[in-house]
């Protein structure tokens, strides 16, 4: 969606494929900023247009300068058509390596010598996703994405290639924030596990009897208690709030991130982690990512329980449920904390939220969902499907 008063810029921007000030080599895509312009909808729309504005500008101010590592996101970019179609071309050849096609012409760009800058004085006007579903197909979508792109010749050719600033800088912008996502759940469900065990084996006990750990016992969980604040996925909305303060000012910010926790945005960022990690862990195993069509419309309509149990029942719900019953289990046997029940609330507290918001978030976030009538057009639907006789 191109702006009358931006286009005037245009001029500027492709004076910069001449510019010398990039060093030795011109450069071949010019990044431009998105201004997303559906916030207004619904609060999950402000949420993704937040993330997204803080990606397009922070995030990619400092991809182009100083990481070097900025490729292209499908966002405004400007290509020199001479260098790349003399340089393998923009498409890519398979449907299913190349999912997240865009970021591949990136790769191409930069491992030809190519170099990718970014401009924030123009922008262009962009429409994100509204609807809670849309929102994680595109999700799913960018995860699977990511899974073919760990697997793909391109990013070993890269990271083989640039110096170890550059690799590291690399790793983190691209597939390293799913991988890192994707071990944050596992090692929960470690966390859990080992417990578990220690629990029902009757270690715990024979541990916690032990003289010599009773005088550790209450800093250890001092510890355990202070880093578990910081899990709750504060640091991923870090960026959003320093990019508002920048362009709106740091009391409109802070007013902002107050509305957004009330509005309950951490239940919503907190059930988008167990989206990529499970499309992302999914692509790994097994391959076979297909782009999903999201269909960018203007919807905010009430999608029915069925519907949303068969987008989230193998995603979100199975994961949590088991996460609620190793709790519960946990909860029952457990004999370490009894001594300061503060603290057992303080370690599983996370974990209590994480299974709360993966259980509870599209039903949440669903339009209307505290309608009766439309909870009882949910209730015959779904009856209607379980109770459907006939073939499959």
């Amino acid at each position: 969606d191109n702006y009358l008063e931006e286009a005037f810029k245009m001029r500027n921007v492709l004076e910069e494929f001449e510019s010398t000030k990039y060093g030795q080599s011109k450069p071949t895509i010019l990044g431009l900023r998105e201004h997303i312009f559906t916030g207004s909808v619904s609060s999950l729309a402000w949420f993704m247009s937040n993330q997204e504005t803080s990606f397009v500008t922070i995030g990619q101010r400092v991809l182009a300068n100083p990481l070097k590592v900025r490729f292209h996101y499908g966002h405004p970019d400007i290509f020199d058509r001479l260098f790349h179609i003399t340089r393998g071309g923009i498409s890519k050849a398979s449907k299913t390596i190349n999912l997240s096609e865009d970021i591949f012409s990136g790769f191409n760009s930069t491992m030809r010598g190519g170099n990718i800058t970014h401009h924030e004085y123009m922008q262009v006007g962009k429409g994100r996703d509204m609807g809670m579903n849309q929102i994680s197909s595109f999700e799913a979508k960018v995860a699977n994405g990511n899974g073919e792109q760990t697997l793909s010749r391109d990013i070993y050719r890269l990271g083989r290639r640039f110096d170890f600033y550059r690799m590291l800088s690399f790793y983190f912008t691209t597939v390293g924030f799913y991988f890192s996502s994707m071990v944050t759940v596992l090692t929960v469900y470690v966390f859990l596990y080992g417990r578990l065990y220690l629990v029902l084996s009757g270690l715990e006990k024979s541990i916690l009897l032990d003289p010599r750990i009773q005088e550790n016992i209450e800093p250890l969980q001092n510890v355990l208690a202070s880093q578990s604040v910081f899990q709750l996925g504060l640091l991923l909305v870090l960026p959003m709030v320093v990019e508002v303060g920048l362009e709106k000012g740091f009391r409109t910010a802070l007013g902002e991130f107050i509305i957004m926790q009330l509005q309950l945005a951490s239940v919503f960022f907190t059930f988008q982690l167990g989206t990529k990690t499970h499309y992302y862990g999914r692509t790994i195993l097994h391959g076979g990512a297909k782009y999903i069509p999201t269909g960018r419309g203007f919807v905010v309509y009430h999608a029915k329980f069925a519907e949303n149990y068969r987008m989230y029942s193998r995603s979100h719900f199975v994961k949590g449920l088991e996460l609620l019953i190793l709790l519960v289990v946990y909860l029952a046997y457990g004999r370490s904390y009894r001594t300061n029940s503060s603290l057992y609330l303080f370690v599983t507290f996370s974990i209590w939220f994480m299974v709360a918001s993966w259980l509870f978030a599209p039903f949440i976030f669903n339009p209307s969902c505290f309608e009766w009538q439309k909870t009882v057009d949910d209730w015959t639907d779904w009856r209607k499907w379980m109770g459907n006789r006939g073939g499959i």
